[in-house]
């Protein structure tokens, strides 16, 4: 009697796991009004996790929010507010793109950090520029000025070419944006260099004669880089901002649509309106 109640209990057991097995519906797969999967299903929606400033790269990835959704692209961003963080969570698979940077700031990164971050494509161009609010013009700048510029290598070498553009220094030949401050050969006006975290440059304004500032910094407090500049790169700068990714994601579908609803008329027209030249679109 036990060995039959045993036989039925084990026979139940497995009916209910091969019902279970038949039930259960493809991975991936939606519904069709036919109760099938159907050739015309719509596609299986992912998230994309991307990683950005607040201004004006996390503003950016908002305006194309709506069209990603319609594409099966559910977009997360997550800002951050400095440019180590978004790199090692991209790298650390926290995150399946970034929105924050210039390729020679990434080609550093890399090299630094033993990374293998690689660009998707180029989005906008964030002119950088020189901050005061002490003086109104370069010739005002006072003789043992401090000035800060970012600490960073790739964005400090692009701050002492803009210094040396202006006017005020002169780098040793050759070495373009790639200078430290040892590289200066002449300094008339004996500018103290000070070297900060990009993100406090803004903060520190009301305490140096000049500040070199990032756009993004910048326009987070509340600068307007086309009016408040005492000078600025122009249009050709070659510090293109791109979205970043892996080596092992760059191809995939989400990460494709990604930059390619960045680079439309509709994204470059929301850039032109909302940014009235501060930030210049790339594509």
């Amino acid at each position: 009697m036990k060995k039959n109640t045993l036989f039925v209990f084990i026979l139940i057991i497995a009916l209910a796991a091969l019902s279970a097995c038949g039930n259960k519906p493809e991975s991936g797969a939606t519904p069709s009004p036919e109760g099938g999967s159907g050739s015309g299903s719509a596609p299986k929606e992912v998230t994309l996790k991307v990683g950005a400033s607040a201004v004006p790269h996390a503003e950016i990835l908002e305006s194309v929010k709506d069209k990603l959704k319609a594409e099966g692209v559910t977009l997360e961003v997550k800002v951050f507010t400095d440019y180590i963080l978004p790199n090692t969570q991209l790298s650390e698979k926290q995150l399946d793109a970034n929105f924050f940077q210039h390729q020679p700031y990434l080609d550093q990164f890399n090299k630094d950090k033993g990374t293998k971050l690689t660009s998707v494509g180029g989005v906008h161009i964030e002119p950088f520029g020189g901050y005061s609010r002490k003086v109104k013009s370069v010739d005002e700048i006072k003789d043992g000025a401090t000035v800060a510029i970012p600490n960073d290598p790739s964005n400090g070498g692009r701050a002492l070419a803009l210094l040396e553009k202006s006017g005020l220094i002169k780098l040793k030949e050759g070495v373009g944006v790639t200078g430290t401050a040892k590289d200066i050969t002449e300094n008339k006006k004996n500018l103290k260099i000070r070297e900060l975290e990009a993100a406090m440059l803004p903060r520190v304004l009301d305490e140096v004669e000049l500040a070199l500032i990032n756009t993004n910094y910048a326009l987070e407090a509340k600068l307007v880089p086309a009016k408040d500049a005492l000078f600025i790169e122009d249009k050709n700068s070659p510090y293109v901002n791109i979205i970043a990714s892996r080596e092992d994601n760059k191809n995939a579908e989400a990460v494709q649509k990604l930059i390619k609803a960045l680079q439309t008329p509709e994204v470059k027209k929301f850039i032109e309106d909302k940014y009235q030249g501060s930030i210049i679109p790339a594509f």
